[in-house]
């Protein structure tokens, strides 16, 4: 039975951060897990600006973003610079959530649950990875990628597409 995100008499609107760089199936995963849990999702694509850096800049990855979620209602992809709870207060976010490949992860997530809970009372929810994508990472695609392996079963399609232009024009300059 799934779970209904109006219980409360409205719904939970959830804050999803991170670098997205670039989203990939595993990030998608998550984004429909909490949709399903909880009804309003944001993607905070979370950058510095003072240290531009990354395979796509931040205006890239949220477009990326809206393409791969273009079929989920009540999701939205912002920007954010700044530390997650500033943007789960900024978004109006009832929770952050984080999903979970390894046992490692949780050892990081959740030493920042606890900050961030302690700094803003905003709690941090854990989904699970599939276990057909618990492998996957941003870095190892951009790796993979930069040295010309096939991701594209790993990441959306239109990721997959602009990883092979910006490739190529890389190798052009």
């Amino acid at each position: 039975m799934s779970a209904d995100p109006t219980s409360s008499g409205r719904p939970r609107r959830v804050l999803y951060p991170g670098s997205f760089d670039p989203i990939h199936l595993g990030h998608l995963d998550v984004i429909q897990q909490a949709h399903e849990l909880f009804g309003d999702v944001v993607v905070a694509v979370m950058y510095n600006f003072a240290k531009p850096s990354g395979m796509f800049d931040v205006d890239e990855r949220v477009a990326l973003i809206e393409q791969a979620v273009g079929g989920l209602d009540r999701v939205t992809v912002e920007k954010h610079t700044g530390l997650a709870i500033q943007a789960a207060e900024s978004a109006g976010a009832d929770f952050i959530v984080k999903g979970l490949r390894t046992p490692g992860d949780f050892e990081i997530e959740q030493q920042m649950a606890h900050m961030n809970h302690s700094v803003s009372g905003v709690r941090t929810v854990y989904v699970p990875a599939s276990p057909d994508l618990g492998f996957v990472s941003s870095r190892f695609v951009r790796e993979m990628a930069n040295y010309g392996g096939d991701v594209s079963h790993l990441v959306p399609p239109a990721v997959a597409d602009a990883l092979v232009r910006q490739l190529a024009e890389r190798e052009q300059n």
